[in-house]
């Protein structure tokens, strides 16, 4: 048996989230097979060649793949998934925009958000915003899985790197979409999704100038912003803040939530926190039920206090 497992990139660095999902499909017990779509991606596969337990890397390094985009990219994974009985990548925008194409060009089912490998055959996936778990059993002789990187621990890297490397010089143009533009959020605090430590700020905090008490106590701690829906919504922070349902799914060591209530949209991308602690003025706030610690007070006195303290 054979996994193809599909890296998500910037065409200069590895996404965290791969290191993730090696860890996942060891539970497999299936050799790994490793895939680079990108273009000028060298850096991105010399830190591949170096990932324990792989066997083999296959490149395709071509600028018709410098985007990813899901309509080309599509058709390549598909004719290298025939030889494969799991294809395996992240459960991020990447993933999720990716893999349900593949699938309808196999003509096969797939499982998304997989958080637990029970059997070959045999998934858990949340459903209802995390609510509740499903256990799926997947009968297709290809099994198509986007993973969710905070479900497993990050693998260590090795410094043996991997015996094989291929380039594929197949080439498939993309005559249904094209890349246009990206505006992206240019920050030296650690990314979103692989912080160790996120200070998230919600509506409590009333405008987008208060929002930044938020973002300076973050940068005391080293730690990364985050933030709810509702604060989003509201324009007190960027999209790219948005942690939950339809934001960042997050699992970092300590998650400071304040003024955040902890509606289900936004404890679906958080509770699985190693500890996390909730300020709120509303000693009724969901938040305090996963919370491990709580302090109910007023987030401004609270926030003052811990300035003078740092």
């Amino acid at each position: 048996m054979k996994t193809l497992l599909i890296l998500e990139h910037d065409n200069h660095t590895l996404k965290s989230a791969n290191y993730h999902l090696l860890s996942a499909v060891t539970e497999l017990r299936t050799a790994v097979d490793l895939l680079i779509l990108g273009y000028q991606c060298d850096a991105v596969i010399q830190t591949a060649e170096c990932l324990p337990d792989v066997e083999h890397l296959f490149v395709a390094d071509h600028e018709v793949y410098a985007h990813q985009l899901a309509e080309n990219s599509a058709a390549l994974i598909a004719e290298l998934a025939k030889n494969y009985d799991y294809v395996v990548t992240t459960a991020s925008t990447f993933g999720k925009n990716l893999l349900p194409r593949v699938a309808a060009l196999l003509d096969v089912a797939m499982v998304g958000d997989v958080i637990k490998i029970i059997s070959e055959d045999t998934f858990v996936r949340p459903i209802y915003a995390g609510n509740a778990f499903q256990t799926v059993q997947i009968q297709e002789r290809i099994k198509l899985l986007t993973i969710r990187p905070t479900a497993y621990p990050s693998i260590p890297v090795s410094q043996n790197k991997i015996i094989t490397h291929e380039r594929l010089e197949k080439i498939i143009p993309n005559a249904l979409s094209q890349f246009v533009n990206q505006a992206l959020t240019v920050s030296e605090r650690p990314e979103l999704t692989a912080a160790r430590i996120i200070v998230a700020g919600g509506r409590g905090l009333k405008s987008a100038e208060n929002f930044k008490l938020i973002e300076k106590l973050a940068d005391r701690f080293g730690a990364a912003v985050g933030a709810s829906r509702a604060a989003v919504d509201a324009g007190f922070a960027p999209n790219d803040y948005q942690v939950g349902q339809t934001g960042k799914v997050v699992a970092p060591d300590l998650y400071i939530a304040i003024g955040i209530s902890g509606a289900i949209q936004h404890l679906a991308g958080m509770k699985d926190s190693k500890v996390i602690v909730a300020i709120n003025n509303d000693p009724d706030a969901p938040i305090f039920q996963v919370a491990d610690y709580g302090l109910v007070a007023d987030l401004f006195s609270v926030l003052k206090e811990l300035e003078a303290e740092l």
